[in-house]
């Protein structure tokens, strides 16, 4: 009985540890988070949303957290055009996203319709055209083995999740 106390009190005071550890990340002055914020948004481009969210786990009070953000955006550390630019060309590159997946991730960080227009303008019309293409024909050799019907599916199955307009879709699908 006396040693299942015991473990409950370590367990508490282990606790008691973490929770103090969290408490020093917490209470933190306005110029260690600003320079915490700075490091945030260099190391990888950042939007306004993932900048606010950042700073809630810090427990900031909305009128620093509006002067850390307005002194981010006059230094250039925050621009959300920028963003914009480097996420398209990013996701379109590596993540083989289309246009609508793109929009629609950007919608959700909030980010402006100018903004999402100015991102999408990174894309150049014919390297869309030959991404599409490329992937349309890796996946259908990928699922050659497949009866024809199944193998449409596979593959508009695929394309619609990474964003690719149903129309180029179809379209390819009719020369098919």
């Amino acid at each position: 009985m006396l040693k299942g106390k015991l473990i409950i009190t370590k367990k508490r005071l282990y606790a008691a540890f973490f929770f103090n550890l969290f408490e020093m990340k917490i209470n933190l002055s306005y110029n260690e988070l600003k320079l915490k914020m700075q490091y945030y948004c260099s190391y990888q481009e950042r939007c306004h949303n993932e900048v606010i969210k950042k700073l809630k786990t810090y427990h900031v009070s909305s009128n620093e957290k509006n002067n850390i953000i307005s002194e981010l955006i006059r230094d250039d550390f925050l621009n959300e055009t920028r963003f914009a630019k480097s996420f398209t060309r990013g996701k379109f590159k590596f993540k083989n996203w289309g246009k609508k997946r793109i929009i629609l991730e950007l919608k959700k960080r909030k980010l402006s319709m100018k903004n999402i227009e100015i991102g999408l303008n990174e894309i150049e019309e014919s390297d869309y055209k030959k991404k599409f293409n490329d992937l349309f024909d890796f996946i259908n050799k990928k699922h050659i083995h497949l009866d024809n019907l199944t193998r449409k599916k596979k593959i508009f199955d695929y394309l619609i999740y990474r964003g690719w307009e149903n129309e180029k879709i179809f379209e390819k699908f009719n020369d098919f």
